[in-house]
């Protein structure tokens, strides 16, 4: 398995991952990773496996505001390289690979490199039934956000500083 950046040319792929991943009303379009892929390639991490098949993905931009919220979703513009934060909007795995450590290790590469970057941490949103897996990586739950209100779904937001 193999870790790269994102392109343009991945939309597609990365697109019917989200479909499978989320539920509608909760998953991305394709009009919104075309917007993420030419804004901010950079933070957007795949895990390919040996083929170069795409199998899970992490993606989000960079931000001043501390906290995350619905309109960063949907508008790529709001991305600010030099941004303190470092915000997550998905982290995705296929089905068949579920299970054996891949969106951990995304997870992972994504909190370095934003450290190494200078940032002052990681943010995210979760469901309830994920804030114990993300607390593994250290980040700490900050409670239910009315910030982010995507599908109806009561949101946690979770926060890891540096």
């Amino acid at each position: 398995m193999k870790i790269r950046k994102a392109s343009i040319d991945d939309l597609e792929e990365i697109t019917a991952i989200e479909k499978v991943c989320f539920p509608r009303g909760q998953a991305a379009e394709r009009e919104q990773f075309k917007g993420r892929l030419e804004s901010y390639p950079q933070h957007f991490l795949l895990l390919c496996d040996d083929s170069g098949k795409i199998i899970s993905f992490i993606d989000g931009f960079v931000t001043d505001e501390p906290d995350l919220t619905d309109e960063m979703y949907t508008d790529p513009k709001k991305h600010n390289e030099n941004g303190a934060w470092q915000m997550v909007f998905g982290l995705n795995t296929l089905p068949l690979y579920r299970g054996r450590g891949y969106a951990g290790r995304l997870m992972n590469e994504f909190i370095a490199e934003a450290r190494t970057e200078g940032r002052r941490g990681v943010v995210l949103t979760c469901k309830q039934q994920l804030v114990d897996y993300y607390s593994r990586f250290g980040f700490v739950n900050e409670g239910v956000t009315d910030l982010s209100v995507i599908g109806g779904v009561e949101w946690y937001q979770m926060r890891r500083s540096f």
